[in-house]
């Protein structure tokens, strides 16, 4: 519902527009308000940019909230942390950095609040050596020591960007951890591989919650111990901890692993039982397990309950289709996808040219493939070329078979050109 501005003058002081800010809960709205405030020459008033910055930042819009930004004269840290954070947030992690050495540079001193929003822009940049410096201002300016958010930020921040030794030496001077510590440092040493040690530190927590076992299961999971991911969650029910949609999937990849169907129809019943519902990331990945699993009739069902679908849901449906044999009901998904508006990926035109193939529609196969590139601005990878490849020898045997159209486009396309693209997408 739009927000009427008809207020007497008095109304419009800085106090009154607070209220609307506060209940602000859309773009739109926002812009309306702003309208307002710039209308009434508030816009300069420090406490409604300040507010101004972080909405226009919560809703992902960078453009305004730097605008005001930079409106504002003699920024407090307050209000460069606002800008950081919302670079931070909003995925902007390189501007993140460049605001933060303009900041130093002005002068302006960091506080607590500004260093853990600059230290994950270096996590989610790689900008390990960066890291280091901030860590040094970190210890420098005494927050080190007393703040274990900061602490926690840092260590994230090492092991994201491959520094393992840096990370153990933050770790061991965190003289009171709290659970995120130890569960940022065991799921630290899964992606580092290192298992057994990740398990010995998790045997070793004082406190383990829902994300710590998750972490743990996953990691078994992800690194080939499927049975070991199972008896970790035997022991997890044992100690009365309820899983999340997380753990699920992770048990639900391991019944792939294992190939074990029983399984895999075991945790989907637990999933039911406890009251779990078959949103996005849980469904896809039921339905992933039953079609790897061999039970392709239990994964359409899973589809079809499914209220919302991801990209990675019909991508998973249309390739379990043409796995086991069904390319022309793949084709159908897929064309239900499009009456849908979910735009397609490279992966799904992967298994869409592959129901081609699998059910010889030589025409169908090349038009799927000029819409692909003409329609969807997908450029062509190496599977595609693949499938056309056979696709167009198929149709230099059968010539009849495909239209006058078909027949040019196979023409013009297996030219040199064709060839260099094929060379082209070959790994160097």
């Amino acid at each position: 519902m739009a927000l009427c501005f008809s207020f007497p003058p008095d109304f419009l002081s800085p106090p009154n527009f607070q209220p609307l800010l506060q209940n602000c809960t859309n773009s739109q709205h926002l812009t309306q308000i702003h309208a307002k405030i710039i209308r009434s020459k508030l816009s300069t008033n420090p406490i409604l940019a300040a507010q101004l910055l972080r909405l226009y930042s919560s809703f992902g819009n960078l453009n305004y909230a730097s605008s005001i930004f930079h409106r504002i004269q003699s920024p407090s840290t307050f209000s460069w942390n606002l800008i950081i954070r919302a670079h931070t947030i909003n995925s902007s992690s390189s501007k993140s950095l460049i605001l933060y050495n303009l900041m130093i540079c002005a002068g302006v001193p960091p506080d607590k609040f500004t260093f853990p929003f600059v230290i994950k822009a270096c996590a989610a940049s790689s900008a390990v050596e960066k890291g280091k410096e901030v860590h040094a201002s970190v210890i420098k300016s005494g927050f080190y020591c007393k703040d274990l958010f900061v602490k926690n930020t840092l260590l994230d921040m090492y092991l994201k960007c491959g520094s393992l030794e840096s990370a153990r030496k933050v770790f061991d001077e965190i003289p009171v951890k709290n659970v995120v510590s130890w569960t940022t440092m065991v799921s630290g040493l899964v992606g580092f591989g290192e298992l057994d040690c990740a398990r010995e530190l998790f045997d070793q927590m004082p406190v383990r919650n829902v994300v710590s076992w998750t972490a743990m299961i996953n990691g078994y999971v992800s690194n080939g111990r499927p049975q070991e991911a199972f008896e970790l969650f035997s022991q997890m029910q044992v100690e009365g901890v309820k899983p999340n949609e997380f753990t699920l999937v992770s048990l639900l990849r391991a019944c792939t692993e294992l190939g074990s169907l029983s399984l895999g129809a075991w945790v989907h019943e637990y999933a039911l039982s406890n009251g779990f519902k078959l949103d996005v990331y849980l469904g896809t990945a039921l339905l992933d397990m039953y079609s790897k699993c061999g039970s392709l009739e239990e994964a359409i069902k899973v589809f079809h309950m499914m209220e919302r679908r991801s990209l990675a849901t019909w991508n998973s449906m249309i390739s379990s289709l043409g796995v086991h044999g069904c390319g022309d009901v793949a084709l159908g998904i897929f064309e239900e996808m499009i009456k849908e508006k979910v735009m397609p990926d490279a992966i799904t035109f992967v298994g869409v040219l592959s129901a081609c193939l699998q059910t010889q529609r030589v025409d169908e196969g090349i038009n799927y493939f000029k819409f692909m590139i003409e329609e969807c601005g997908i450029v062509p990878i190496l599977e595609h070329y693949v499938c056309m490849f056979e696709l167009w020898s198929r149709a230099k045997d059968n010539v009849q078979t495909i239209s006058d159209e078909g027949q040019s486009f196979v023409q013009m396309t297996e030219t040199e050109m064709f060839e260099e693209s094929l060379y082209a997408s070959l790994p160097r």
